[in-house]
């Protein structure tokens, strides 16, 4: 594969973002050892930058993002990528709009995971995020698409730009890797108030016409 002076650049630039986000998973304590991983489209192009596999937070440097095409294949790298490389470029080539996939085992948000269970949407910060409960994905085996397929399937259609894969993690997804990671962040927080909140009793769920509403002023309104 031929990639032009102008598109190296802007792997170049990607590979420094994608290393330097990963360190906001560790900031956040969404992973632990060499678990999770983020990575970034190339606009334009067949291409994704993804964390190595097996390689320590710390160990990480922008040389070692391994650049893919969006059949998972290695373009460029002199180390493996991750074993999230194929799942995620299955979401790449099938949504069009994601930018940025990332992957995690935050605790709060892998517990609900584990009893394959949403989180409802009781609180007005997931309805801005979220749009509607985060949903859950099938249980899919880690090395191929599977993972990518149910993915796909499970937020197709839905506002959530995160999901819950049965028995796994958090995948969440976004226009770049830096709102991926975000919400990857928001996940875990709304997962960790409502866990504590069912401890207190039954939260209360919003009105969906109220989760419309927020949601729509959120993504549209807010902020610069």
């Amino acid at each position: 594969m031929t990639i032009t002076h102008d598109v190296r650049a802007t792997i170049s630039a990607l590979r420094a973002e994608v290393c330097g986000l990963h360190s906001e998973l560790t900031r956040y304590q969404l992973v632990v050892w060499t678990a999770g991983n983020v990575s970034a489209r190339v606009p334009g192009h067949d291409l994704m930058v993804i964390k190595p596999s097996g390689v320590s937070y710390d160990d990480l440097t922008p040389e070692s993002m391994v650049l893919c095409d969006l059949d998972g294949e290695v373009v460029e790298g002199d180390l493996a990528p991750s074993s999230d490389t194929a799942a995620q470029a299955y979401v790449y080539r099938h949504m069009p709009d994601v930018g940025g996939v990332v992957h995690t085992h935050s605790t709060y948000a892998t517990a609900w995971a584990s009893r394959a269970e949403p989180i409802p949407c009781v609180l007005t910060m997931m309805a801005d995020e979220f749009g509607g409960p985060v949903p859950v994905g099938p249980f899919a085996l880690i090395g191929d698409d599977s993972i990518g397929r149910g993915i796909v399937e499970t937020l197709q259609g839905s506002r959530s730009p995160a999901v819950l894969m049965q028995n796994h993690g958090v995948f969440s997804i976004g226009t770049n890797a830096r709102s991926a990671v975000k919400a990857a962040v928001m996940c875990e927080d709304v997962a960790r108030t409502v866990h504590i909140a069912r401890q207190l009793g039954d939260p209360v769920p919003i009105p969906d016409h109220q989760v419309t509403s927020l949601f729509d002023r959120y993504q549209n309104v807010y902020g610069q």
